[in-house]
C-alpha cells in the first residue's frame, strides 16, 4: 500500500510507473469509487509517456486512443456500460494488440468479457488523501511492483 497525500502525489506515482512499463502489450485495471483518482492517475501516466494535451475521462465514448512513442495507448472508462457484451460490439479484442497499453477504469463493468489485467490498481479514500494498492497478475507486473516498492 502506498499513501498519496494529494493530486500531485498521484501524478508523481503514475510517472514512476510509466517509466517501468514494458513496450509489449500490457493491461492495467483501475478500481475505486467516483472521485478516487483513477482518471488523475491515468493523466499522470499519459503525460509521463509524452502526451501533452488534455486527458479527459472517456465516460461517454468508452475509449480514447493515444499514439505515444510508436505505441497505442487506450484509455477506457466503462462506468456507463450497461452490459459487458457491449464490449464485443466495440471489438474489444482488437484493442489488446502486440504493443498496446490498455488503461481500464471501472473494469468490473466488463466482467466476463475483459481479459485479466497484468496489473490492478485500487484507489481508496482516506481521511485525507488516498491509499493505492498494486496487485500484479503477470510476471512482468510483479517485477514492476517490486521496483515501485523499492
Amino acid at each position: 500500500m502506498i499513501f498519496l497525500a494529494d493530486e500531485q502525489a498521484t501524478l508523481d506515482l503514475a510517472a514512476k510507473l510509466a517509466v517501468l512499463l514494458p513496450v509489449s502489450a500490457f493491461s492495467i485495471h483501475l478500481k475505486g469509487d467516483l472521485g478516487a483518482g483513477k482518471t488523475t492517475f491515468v493523466r499522470g501516466l499519459l503525460q509521463a509517456l509524452g502526451h501533452s494535451g488534455k486527458v479527459k475521462s472517456p465516460t461517454y465514448t468508452l475509449v480514447e486512443h493515444y499514439q505515444l512513442n510508436e505505441r497505442d495507448v487506450y484509455h477506457f472508462d466503462l462506468y456507463r456500460l450497461a452490459d459487458p457484451e457491449e464490449l464485443l460490439y466495440l471489438g474489444i479484442e482488437d484493442y489488446f494488440s502486440t504493443n498496446a497499453l490498455s488503461l481500464i477504469e471501472w473494469p468490473e463493468q466488463g466482467k466476463g468479457v475483459l481479459p485479466e489485467p497484468d496489473l490492478l490498481i485500487s484507489l481508496n479514500y482516506q481521511t485525507s488523501g488516498r491509499q493505492v494498492t498494486f496487485t500484479p497478475y503477470s510476471a512482468m507486473a510483479e517485477q514492476i511492483c517490486e521496483k515501485l516498492h523499492n
